[in-house]
């Protein structure tokens, strides 16, 4: 081997760790949007920037997952019977940039955190109808 054809191989590697982890990246994204019951949702937290993922209903849970992430695990689990839905709103004039189009401000409260879920109305509506199918609290298995 010469120096010279040295870097070529050194770029070509680099190259294609780039496009493996851009495919696994599209299949992790494939397989959590053909899945039942989940949603393209961007998150914020405790005064944080904007992130953009896909939350997935489980029985108990709210699972949100990142949007650009090869982990299976996600991100954030928030606790159906812990979940408390304060309202939903417009995006303000600083957060349209960073939210999609056509979306609302879901506010949420999660064991005294303030969580921001900005999502499509009729994913709301979804939302709004699992969190309010749930049972009693203090009937059943929930705590």
């Amino acid at each position: 081997m010469n120096v010279t054809s040295l870097p070529f191989i050194v770029l070509a590697t680099v190259f294609a760790l780039l496009v493996i982890g851009l495919c696994l990246s599209g299949v992790r994204r494939f397989n959590l949007r053909r899945a039942l019951g989940t949603v393209d949702a961007s998150i914020c937290t405790a005064g944080n920037s904007w992130q953009m993922g896909v939350c997935r209903y489980q029985d108990k849970d709210l699972e949100w997952f990142r949007l650009a992430s090869v982990s299976v695990r996600p991100k954030h689990t928030f606790r159906r019977s812990s979940l408390v839905l304060l309202g939903r709103r417009k995006p303000t004039e600083s957060e349209l940039p960073k939210v999609q189009p056509d979306s609302v401000i879901v506010e949420l409260r999660h064991e005294g955190q303030e969580v921001l879920l900005a999502m499509r109305f009729d994913a709301y509506t979804g939302l709004s109808s699992w969190l309010e199918a749930g049972p009693v609290i203090g009937v059943g298995t929930w705590r």
